[in-house]
């Protein structure tokens, strides 16, 4: 591990690295916050990474206080409730520890405690974050303990809107944290259907926006070796949780698909982010159904860049040998082929197909696919995705 050492500052200050949790204090005064509330998420908070992480608190005299009411698909009215906390407990930050989940409301509550309008105003369309009021945003320190979303890294925040069943992505550049610990002890601890879900989200990011039209080599680049590293490491990381040479290589490769997904996503998330929302599915597992059905769509328009892609990663016969690859993977982490296998007693009807159809092509991520995503598009894919045809 001493090779896996390392501090970035692209796109933050990244202080990565096994056993630099034990730097919590130090990072506190970094960014000065003096009171900072805890958000993790109510399973994570009975394990003993938050106790421990919290005794480092309290052995440096840090007053916190904690916020874990946050559900896999993080909803408003979570967010309601760790505003209300934040506020009465007079926090001047926000330590945001966990996945996604927990990454996304941290960084939400940070952004949303100062403000005077609703969050929805605030949505990742045209200019809306120039409304936000820049100098409420309370200073944020991400700490994951997957290796998926990337989320420590990025400018925004997903949330559900409970009363249209939709997910919005919140967008300000102070929603990006100050400063990251990227431990990979944190990660070991992890289930491996949790593994494997968030590896695949972070394959996920990589592969869409390596995919993703347009001019941004630095993206396709950080996307290409992110791609690598989790079919290298992803495996190992399953079959062993305690490999932390795996861990360390699969959180990097989480935050690289998020840095480089500025760049775009597509369909795989447009299809996901419904599913995700009227199903309560996880979200990397959600990706990883629909990942191999929306390759098969954009064949013609990313049949080259898919064969570089995969010489780079050592996987012979081009585009569908990689294709192959990504379900020999899925294989090997248990991942459902289909969507009856991740959704129990799934019986999706006309009208709710329709609906899931419509969702999807105006999802935020839709704009990022490389073939035009229509609502017809968007049909077949579900129900090649129901029915397991590729």
């Amino acid at each position: 591990m001493t090779k896996l050492i390392s501090k970035w500052n692209y796109p933050t200050t990244v202080r990565f690295g096994a056993g630099r949790i034990k730097e919590l204090p130090d990072v506190l005064d970094a960014t000065g916050i003096k009171r900072p509330l805890f958000v993790t998420d109510p399973g994570l908070a009975k394990l003993p990474v938050v106790a421990s992480t919290l005794k480092i608190l309290d052995d440096a005299k840090v007053p916190y206080g904690v916020f874990s009411e946050v559900k896999p698909n993080p909803v408003d009215s979570n967010l309601t409730a760790g505003i209300a906390v934040f506020k009465k407990g007079k926090h001047d930050g926000v330590i945001a520890f966990g996945g996604g989940s927990a990454l996304d409301l941290g960084k939400l509550i940070a952004f949303q405690a100062g403000q005077t309008r609703p969050v929805w105003d605030f949505e990742d369309v045209g200019d809306w974050w120039t409304r936000a009021n820049s100098d409420a945003i309370a200073p944020i320190i991400a700490v994951p303990t997957t290796a998926g979303t990337g989320s420590e890294v990025g400018r925004a925040g997903v949330i559900t809107n409970e009363a249209t069943y939709t997910k919005k992505v919140i967008f300000h550049p102070k929603l990006l944290p100050a400063i990251v610990i990227a431990d990979p002890e944190l990660s070991v601890g992890m289930p491996g259907f949790i593994t494997a879900g968030t590896g695949m989200d972070a394959l996920a990011h990589c592969l869409e926006a390596y995919c993703a039209p347009g001019y941004h080599p630095m993206a396709d680049g950080i996307a290409v070796e992110g791609v690598r590293l989790v079919f290298e490491n992803l495996p190992k990381a399953y079959a062993n949780g305690k490999d932390l040479v795996a861990r360390a290589h699969m959180m990097s490769a989480a935050a690289m698909g998020a840095a480089a997904f500025q760049k775009g996503l597509g369909a795989i998330h447009s299809l996901s982010h419904p599913i995700g929302a009227l199903y309560d599915t996880h979200h990397g597992m959600t990706n990883a159904v629909f990942m191999p059905y929306v390759l098969a769509f954009n064949r013609d328009a990313i049949e080259v860049r898919i064969a570089r892609l995969a010489a780079y990663c050592g996987i012979k016969g081009g585009f569908d040998g990689f294709a192959k690859a990504v379900i020999k993977l899925r294989k090997e982490l248990k991942v459902p082929h289909a969507l009856p296998g991740l959704i129990k007693g799934l019986d999706m009807d006309k009208k709710r197909k329709g609906l899931i159809a419509d969702m999807a092509v105006v999802d935020p991520t839709a704009g990022g696919n490389p073939v035009k995503l229509t609502r017809k598009a968007a049909l077949t894919l579900l129900d090649n995705a129901i029915a397991g045809t590729v």
